[in-house]
Formats: structure tokens, C-alpha cells, sequence
């Protein structure tokens, strides 16, 4: 197996996990009768950001880092205030 098949492999791993988000929110609004997003939604966005921003920075795309960067620093934000969130109890 050749380095640029793991890459691909990693880059398509990465893209699967950010599209999974989308299914993950879909159904979770679904079970809920209301458009909600759960907190894996912005786990798995984090984890496909890193993981294809790493791939952009290996084929040095820097439309495509520039775009991950930006969102990835959205995400983690939305992270940071979910665990800031008071408790509801």
C-alpha cells in the first residue's frame, strides 16, 4: 500500500466522520420532534476537521487549510461553550 492510498484512505475517513455529523443531527432532531444539535454533532466535526485539515496540509492546499482552520476553530468553540453550559438540575 502506497503512502498517497493511506492519505486518501485517511482523507476519505475524514470526510465520512464529517459527514456523519449530519445523519447523527438528523436523527436526533428526528427522535425529538424538533431541529436540535446533540454535542457529538460538534465531537465528530472536530474530529473530521483535524483529520482533513491534516490531509489538506499533506497535498498543501491552502484554500482547503485556510477553509479547515477556520472551521475547525468554530467548532472547537462551540465545544467550549456547550461545556459551559450550566446545569439545567
Amino acid at each position: 500500500m502506497s503512502v498517497d492510498s493511506v492519505w486518501i484512505g485517511t482523507g476519505l475517513f475524514g470526510q465520512a466522520l464529517f459527514g456523519a455529523r449530519f445523519l447523527v443531527q438528523w436523527l436526533y432532531s428526528e427522535a425529538r420532534g424538533k431541529s436540535e444539535i446533540p454535542s457529538v454533532f460538534w465531537y465528530l466535526s472536530v474530529a473530521g476537521g483535524v483529520i482533513l485539515l491534516s490531509y489538506a496540509i499533506h497535498r498543501r492546499e491552502p484554500v482547503f487549510i485556510i477553509g479547515e482552520s477556520i472551521t475547525l476553530l468554530i467548532f472547537l468553540r462551540n465545544l467550549q461553550m456547550l461545556h459551559k453550559r450550566p446545569d439545567p438540575g
